[in-house]
Parts: C-alpha cells; structure tokens; sequence
C-alpha cells in the first residue's frame, strides 16, 4: 500500500516532492509526541516543530472548530479576537515591539519584513548568512545558502554564519573570533554602500537554526546589531523556528544576546494552522501600510486569532517554556555526556528542545559525514523515533519535538541513540 501510494503521490504532485527515510512513512494519525503509521505502529515525533503543542491537541481543535463554526472572515472586518491576539502577541517581546502583520507562513512574513526594512530607510541592501534559509519566494529563496559574499542579485550580501566548531580563524581567542566574523559584517556593510544599494537589513535565525545549530562567539550579535544599526540598517529576526519557547526561553534572540528591530514568528504559531507575523514598532509597520495597502485573503482572521490564542494558552497554562528548558536541557547533557564514547559524534550543539548531534567520519578533522547523519536518522526511525539530517553540510541529526516532550520520551530516545550508533560504529 505504501508503494502505490508513493507512486499515486509522484503522479499526482510531480517527481521531486521530498519525502523523509529510505522506506517512506504513511503517517495517519498524531497525538501529543507521537505519530501513527498505517499499521497502527507508534513513532515518538522528534523532528516536528509545527505541532509546537501536541499533534491534535485538545484545546487547540475545540478552539478551530468552534470559531470556524461561529465565523471566519477576511480582515477587512473589526473583531476583537483578532485585535486581542496582536496586542498579546506584541507584548510577548516587550516594549520596543508594538504591532503586527499578519500573514500564513514563515515565506510571507520574512517577505513583508525585508520590505518594511527597506521602505524605512530608503536603502535596498540585505546581509544574510552563507548557510541561510528564510522561505520559498522569488525575493526571500535568494537568501537561502549561498556563497560568501555577492550573489546574483547585486542587492544581497552573504557572509560567514559565526561558529566555534569549524572557526573562521583558528587559534585565537572567543573574543578575537567574534571580531573576525564581525570584520565580515563591515565589509558587507561597505560593498553594499560602494555600490550605491546602501544597507536596509541584516536578517538571520535568531540560533543559526539551519546553519546547524552553531555555538556563536560571544558579543557577536549583540555588537552586529550595534553595527547594521550604526550604519543606517535594520535587524530583522528570524524566530520561526527559534521562537514561541522552542529554546527554554520565548525567543532564540535571548538566547543569542542581541535586540531586534524587527521580528518573524511562523511555523509553530498555529500548531498546524497557517500563521505568522512580522511585529515591529508601530512606525515601522504604519510605513509598511501606508505604502503596501497590505492585504492576504487568509491572514488576519477570527480562526487564525482563535486558533493563535489557543496555542498561547496551552503554552502558558501547561508550563511548556519551563517543561523544554528542563528536558532539553537534560537531554543535551546527556548527549554531550555520550561524546568521549562515540567517536562519530563530533559536536552537540543547541538550546532547549532545538538539539544538533554533528556526525564525523574523523574527529579531529572534523569531516562531515552526510551518509552517517542519514543512516542514523534511518535506524532511529526504524527504531520509533523521527529525527532528519540538517546543517550546512547535512550531517546534523536535528532534534527538534513538540514542545510536550516528556524526560521519559527523552530516555527512551537515548537507549535508541545509542543502539544506533553502537551498530553503525561499534
């Protein structure tokens, strides 16, 4: 059945729609972290950030049902759900955000905010990392990993994500690094000025998520702020896989130091709804109207406000923000514990229930092993536990549940781990 519906599925979306694992799952059933095969057989989803709180959760489908059933409009409407959810939604980043636009994916809400950036100063050019990926439009896919320094599009910079596993200079201290990758924002900076675009914005993943979940130098991005700032710019961060608690704390730009001007949030906002947003200061976001008229059919609605409202309950009410700092916490821990007996395992990186376990083919080179990742995250699946590869190289094994995930779901994933690379390297 698996077979002729993977064919049925090439035929009906055309060749080249990804799938996960060697023998492709048919999912068809969630609940809370696990998944269901099509022969009842039970998965602990490790890998699915957009169910943030819990595939089917309870109060989430109540709350899409009944607004669904009750009214769902576009926004050219007033409704007091829909203002309720932006002023709370604002006030999770505190003061220096105070409005929202609303859209349906990570895609549009990056678009909308490399726009803002760009009507408020005037200028057209955007710094972004060499291992990036912001979305699928024409604009946004021109920021998703490429080379260092001038793309295609004369407008763009890439420079260098920061790390401290594979450093841009060896031998030298945290700080001298952090001024390293620093000195690579100014030259971006100065070649966009030269050739007369300017610097509208730097956007990146608050953590680096698909870079590969790298430990940045310290200061970095606090003073890169300070420095795109200095000269005219916008920060703009990219939370959508680094925000709404993911890393123990309710966004990755606490985590990484540094204060942003604008903000992105996605993929977990509507637990499986389609929800973003672009927040700012008001000034940035009147611009932006004033100048767009911005519309989107599905965007700004009842159901999206209810359902958004639902998600941030549960959050709050269930103490998930806490429950991913402690079990995140102690997972990495013992991952990192697991490093000195298995020599594949070059790195674990991470914050919270965002966890990277770099695989090498030599640990003192640091070679990247993709085939590796892969195979791991095969056995693991085949073992009940969804993990995928990730990273600029593709040989990260990203960890990355619903927010929900137990300590006894961690400790079952760790016997798995570790039967796992015991057959691979034993």
């Amino acid at each position: 059945m698996t077979a002729s519906l993977a064919a049925r599925r090439e035929q009906a979306l055309g060749a080249g729609a990804a799938l996960f694992y060697r023998a492709p799952l048919h999912i068809v059933r969630g609940e809370g972290v696990y998944l269901f095969d099509a022969d009842g057989r039970r998965y602990v989803d490790m890998y699915n950030n957009v169910p943030c709180v819990g595939h089917a959760n309870p109060s989430v489908v109540e709350a899409m049902a009944r607004q669904q059933g009750t009214l769902n409009v576009n926004s050219r409407y007033l409704h007091e759900g829909v203002v309720a959810f932006a002023e709370r939604l604002a006030a999770l980043h505190g003061p220096a955000i105070e409005s929202v636009v609303f859209s349906c994916s990570g895609t549009e809400a990056n678009e909308v905010a490399l726009r803002m950036a760009r009507f408020a100063t005037g200028k057209r050019g955007v710094i972004f990392t060499n291992g990036a990926y912001h979305g699928n439009s024409d604009l946004v896919s021109q920021l998703t990993r490429v080379g260092e320094g001038q793309p295609a599009n004369p407008e763009l910079r890439a420079i260098p994500f920061p790390e401290m596993y594979r450093p841009l200079q060896s031998g030298v201290t945290e700080a001298e690094l952090a001024d390293a990758y620093l000195e690579r924002v100014r030259l971006a900076i100065e070649s966009l000025e030269a050739d007369g675009h300017g610097l509208a914005a730097m956007i990146v993943c608050s953590i680096f998520a698909n870079e590969g979940l790298p430990d940045v130098p310290k200061g970095f991005m606090a003073r890169g702020a300070e420095m795109v700032r200095a000269a005219g710019g916008l920060v703009i961060a990219d939370e959508v896989q680094a925000g709404y608690g993911r890393t123990g704390g309710w966004w990755g730009y606490d985590v990484t130091g540094f204060t942003p001007d604008i903000v992105v949030a996605g993929k977990p906002m509507g637990n499986g709804l389609p929800l973003a947003a672009t927040a700012a200061r008001r000034p940035l976001v009147d611009a932006f109207r004033a100048r767009t008229r911005y519309f989107n059919t599905f965007a700004s609605s009842p159901l999206q406000a209810a359902v958004g409202m639902a998600v941030l309950d549960v959050i709050e009410g269930e103490g998930l923000v806490a429950n991913v700092a402690a079990v995140g916490g102690a997972l990495k821990q013992a991952l990192v514990g697991r490093m000195p007996r298995w020599s594949a395992v070059g790195d674990v990186r991470g914050h919270g229930l965002f966890i990277g376990v770099e695989m090498v083919s030599d640990p003192d080179a640091k070679t990247p092993d993709a085939a590796l990742a892969a195979e791991v995250c095969n056995q693991l699946k085949d073992r009940g536990f969804l993990t995928a590869p990730a990273g600029i190289f593709g040989n990260v094994v990203k960890i990355r549940p619903p927010l929900v995930f137990s300590q006894i779901d961690a400790e079952a994933f760790l016997k798995a781990f570790d039967a796992t690379v015991a057959d691979l390297r034993g």
